[in-house]
């Protein structure tokens, strides 16, 4: 989260600071928690991991500029993630503190990319399960998910699993709470 440029995020967007940040806490616990519930899944899993392993950290680096995000690639990932429930899931986080369904189906594909870039750096996405992940990007340690347990070199959904897990649950600056807000729309993720 602290690594959004919300002033960047407010102006693409059209909207105030405030509503941007708003905007970002309801959808950013969305799309983790999407990854997750298709984690669990040990063919969702396989698909994440090789999706991650097309993203790299670059995104990340010397601070986020939106306009490298490629939103084309973005509503595929949050497609991928939500499946037939993208619209519900759309509407619901819309619904929160009246953000409105338009903001958040502008917001996910801008989100989406840099998910999955800060999840291949953190994870150490496209690399073999034996290699050393790289190390997450500065001031995101308390965001990092790499709780005991939790290692870049579990196998399949397990690491990847628990990576995701530690976001959503882990003093993951607002990431908790998924499951209230969604409810079991998102089960057992798209595949």
């Amino acid at each position: 989260m602290g690594q959004i440029p919300i002033g960047q995020l407010a102006s693409q967007l059209g909207v105030s600071e405030a509503e941007a940040s708003e905007a970002v806490r309801a959808a950013l616990p969305a799309l983790v928690g999407g990854l997750h519930a298709n984690a669990q899944d040990p063919a969702g899993a396989a698909s994440l991991q090789q999706a991650l392993g097309q993203h790299d950290g670059s995104l990340l680096q010397g601070g986020v500029d939106l306009d490298q995000v490629d939103t084309d690639d973005g509503a595929k990932i949050v497609h991928n993630i939500f499946g037939a429930h993208e619209d519900a899931v759309v509407n619901q986080l819309g619904g929160l503190g009246g953000l409105g369904g338009g903001l958040i189906a502008k917001l996910l594909p801008l989100l989406a990319p840099l998910v999955m870039s800060y999840l291949s750096k953190s994870f150490g996405g496209g690399r073999g399960a034996d290699e050393p992940a790289a190390s997450p990007s500065a001031g995101s340690s308390s965001t990092s998910g790499m709780g005991p347990g939790a290692t870049p070199s579990d196998s399949g959904g397990g690491g990847l699993g628990d990576v995701l897990g530690g976001l959503l649950g882990g003093g993951g600056g607002g990431l908790g709470g998924i499951g209230d807000v969604l409810g079991g729309l998102l089960g057992g993720g798209k595949r």
